[in-house]
């Protein structure tokens, strides 16, 4: 098999995209926009994951090894810390298997399930810097483009949506759970609304993990502050049709005879295979596409860690399962989005079309089916996300249509 290469991106610099999200999670009024406004007019936040050339970029920050992605991030927790005051550090860490870790990711919004840790609204400026300094020494550029994109889109809904809940979109979150280090384990937690991502490091067994992690999406396509065309989701979805038209009439069919599942958070998973086409009957191109599609969950950071951890999957595809539901083409202006899963021994993936806006409509935009997606990312192999104790401590199910305003 080939290995996945990594698709990198323009991306604006570091400074760049801080100055611009100090605007946007330092308070998102939601409720002073209607669903009249212009979907072109520019919002203030922004946005790496833009297909636009014309955006001022900077030289590829993303690591090339597993170790010097652990160095780096443990190097920039610990520049944030320094930031932080004494209060403010004993609010964002925490002891390395606190059960918080467990509880505190969700695909509900805040409101239903409180994050752990800082919220990025509540800090300085430098702060808030320094935060997301983090994330784009863990993730690739490719990764950190996503997450700032998925960001931008709470942005955009909370300036013209006709959502009323001023308390779920903006507000994100950051948790360190053990003490950064380039040698010992601990973790990075950072979510809220439409994300939820836990990376594991541990320097001694030279490993990153991002399981369990949620990404979503709302709206599909939007325009950020300089006028360009944002869409979070098309890495994704072109990775997903790129494996679906490699398919065979056949393959396809019996592909989308499957039973597509959601084992979200607060529920119980069994992560149960169900039907559907298996790594077994598929070449090996479809095998690669595969894998690459999955890369965009396992391979949120360098190269050599997204390596080891398709190796990792790929050593069990012939038992892992897939299964797809929903449109059958790549366009966004027909019918009401896709649903697709991937479950196998050492890999749970689900990607679920929302069917319906939770109120955050606007003109001329799509808010849901293509674009309100939850997707869920699990290690069925190493899974840490305690459902049970999640479910108790929410008091309530993480069923797989969400929660209005989800």
């Amino acid at each position: 098999m080939t290995s996945n290469p990594r698709r990198i991106r323009p991306v604006l610099s570091l400074a760049a995209t801080a100055a611009l999200l100090s605007v946007a999670l330092t308070g998102c009024a939601v409720g002073t926009a209607t669903s009249t406004a212009s979907p072109t007019m520019s919002v203030a936040v922004s946005q790496e994951a833009t297909t636009s050339t014309t955006a001022t970029v900077s030289t590829s920050t993303s690591a090339a090894t597993t170790s010097e992605t652990i160095t780096s991030t443990a190097a920039a927790a610990e520049a944030f810390l320094a930031t932080l005051t004494d209060e403010q550090r004993e609010d964002v860490l925490y002891a390395y298997d606190d059960e918080t870790k467990t509880t505190s990711w969700s695909n509900f919004p805040i409101t239903f399930v409180d994050r752990a840790g800082l919220n990025l609204a509540d800090l300085t400026d430098e702060q808030r810097t320094a935060a997301l300094a983090v994330l784009e020494a863990l993730l690739s550029d490719e990764a950190y483009a996503t997450v700032t994109g998925i960001m931008g889109g709470d942005q955009y809904l909370s300036d013209y949506s006709s959502s009323g809940d001023a308390d779920v979109l903006g507000q994100y979150y950051i948790a360190f759970f053990g003490d950064p280090s380039d040698t010992d384990a601990w973790s990075v937690q950072f979510g809220g609304h439409h994300l939820g991502i836990n990376a594991g490091l541990n320097g001694a067994a030279g490993t990153v993990t991002f399981a369990p992690t949620h990404l979503g999406v709302q709206p599909a396509v939007y325009t950020d502050a300089s006028g360009a065309e944002v869409q979070p989701f098309d890495a994704i979805y072109t990775d997903a049709f790129a494996f679906f038209d490699s398919l065979s009439a056949e393959q396809q069919a019996t592909l989308t005879s499957g039973d597509v599942t959601m084992c979200a958070p607060g529920d119980t998973c069994d992560f149960e295979s169900g039907s559907g086409l298996t790594g077994a009957d598929l070449t090996d191109e479809q095998r690669d596409l595969l894998l690459a599609l999955m890369a965009n969950w396992v391979g949120m950071a360098d190269e050599e860690t997204t390596a080891a951890a398709l190796a990792e999957i790929e050593a069990t595809l012939d038992e892992t399962v897939i299964a797809w539901s929903g449109e059958t083409t790549y366009d966004m202006t027909t019918g009401n989005g896709i649903d697709f899963s991937i479950s196998g021994p050492d890999v749970y993936i689900a990607f679920q079309a929302q069917q319906g806006s939770a109120g955050a409509d606007v003109a001329g935009v799509t808010t849901s089916g293509w674009g309100h997606v939850h997707t869920i990312y699990r290690d069925p192999s190493n899974d840490y996300a305690g459902s049970v104790s999640q479910q108790a401590s929410t008091g309530m199910s993480g069923g797989p249509g969400g929660t209005p305003g989800s």
